[in-house]
């Protein structure tokens, strides 16, 4: 099934066909300056998500009032219900800029130094008391990333976490088995485990559980009313899209993850939401809504991870084909892909959503939602033109990043 439905808004030309590389700067237009999005560059996006192997697709822009909502595909394979943007889904790694958004509103509190060591608040943790908070929050603390041996194997790897329950001690064991891969502060190297030190630090600085701190800083004051945090709890609440996790095997059956603790990931990657909700998320960050704008300075200060890329604390920053640059997170868990981004000024924000994962091509396609979200039709046709060999490949960092797979 093809839906697409604009708000205050029709339906554009020209469809997105590939993905030029980007300027080595980019610019960080308002929402008033930016292209109008292209909706029809919006639907081939998902429709090539489909033809590669995801059973839905979904994107949500909300652009200063207006509301452009696309999708195709099926929220749900055994009984053919169709996918729809007001479907629930986990967002994986987008848990991230959460999790930063009430550390860093504990800066603005007093309670915590971004520069100071994590062994300051959680004594003799981590074998390196040179870590401070802001490596942690910037992926330069050297901790390794326990999810590369969890998920070496894909579906072995999932199925035998999908239901256990690991403490935050549990998971830094299983990271500090392994040597830092650098000194700290020497180099970028995205790792969950850092997160999970993120989670241990709001839980000690508080007396209170991430649960509680992301429902009474971030989900109640923005009326996020689709967003959760479950964990152990395995099942979305109310109507969502199945993930659908894709085995290593060519050829081999799509595997339902839906239902798993996601207790391997929790502060690093384990919230529930819509693409009205993670919109809504990001402009408010963007617009200073939910920080100092002293600290949401700290949160933009980049870290290199390629020509395109860039990453703060708990941040990342795109720069598009148009010069454009953007800002949110990147999310893979078990049968889901988000993008969620929003302008400099938070002004216009856009969630993508495949229903699945372990998937390059998908992966790949899904990231170009922001090129016509952002850069509008223009670029897309420009982008038409465009030779496959210019076309950017997604690095993907969110699970196992030492895992060359997606």
């Amino acid at each position: 099934m093809v839906s697409a439905m604009v708000g205050r808004g029709t339906a554009l030309g020209a469809a997105l066909l590939a993905l030029l590389a980007v300027p080595a700067q980019a610019g960080t237009a308002a929402a008033a300056d930016l292209p109008t999005p292209d909706d029809a560059g919006l639907q081939a996006v998902l429709h090539t998500a489909l033809s590669q192997g995801a059973p839905g697709a979904m994107v949500r822009v909300d652009d200063n009032g207006t509301v452009h909502r696309l999708s195709e595909g099926v929220a749900d394979r055994a009984t053919g219900r169709a996918i729809t943007t007001t479907d629930r889904f986990r967002v994986g790694s987008v848990t991230k800029s959460f999790s930063a958004v009430v550390l860093l509103q504990l800066v603005d509190e007093g309670k915590l130094d971004l520069d100071a060591s994590v062994n300051t608040y959680l004594p003799g943790l981590l074998p390196d008391d040179r870590i401070t908070v802001r490596q942690v929050m910037s992926h330069r603390s050297g901790l390794y990333d326990y999810t590369n041996d969890m998920f070496a194997q894909t579906v072995p790897g999932f199925e035998s976490v999908r239901n256990k329950v690991f403490s935050y001690q549990d998971l830094i064991a299983l990271s500090l088995k392994h040597g830092v891969t650098n000194a700290p502060g020497a180099a970028y190297s995205y790792s969950n485990t850092n997160f999970v030190v993120a989670g241990m630090l709001i839980e000690k600085l508080t007396g209170q559980s991430v649960a509680t701190e992301y429902q009474d800083r971030i989900f109640t004051p923005l009326n996020l009313t689709d967003t959760f945090y479950v964990h152990p709890d395995t099942a979305i609440p109310g109507t969502h899209a199945n993930g659908y996790l894709t085995p290593d095997e060519a050829g081999g059956a799509l595997v339902d993850s839906t239902e798993q603790t996601v207790s391997w990931a929790q502060s690093a990657g384990a919230i529930i939401s819509s693409t009205q909700d993670l919109d809504t998320f990001f402009s408010a960050l963007m617009s200073g809504r939910l920080m100092s704008a002293a600290q949401l300075a700290q949160m933009q200060q980049w870290t290199t991870v390629n020509s395109t890329q860039g990453y703060g604390l708990g941040l990342r920053r795109r720069d598009l084909s148009c010069g454009i640059s953007v800002y949110g997170h990147t999310g893979t868990v078990q049968g889901y892909y988000t993008y969620a981004f929003a302008s400099k000024d938070g002004k216009r924000s856009v969630t993508a959503l495949a229903n699945t994962s372990n998937n390059a091509n998908v992966l790949n396609t899904m990231a170009r939602t922001l090129e016509s979200a952002f850069c509008g039709k223009s670029t897309t046709a420009k982008l038409r033109s465009a030779t496959s060999s210019a076309t950017a490949v997604e690095v993907h960092e969110d699970i196992a990043p030492g895992i060359a797979r997606d």
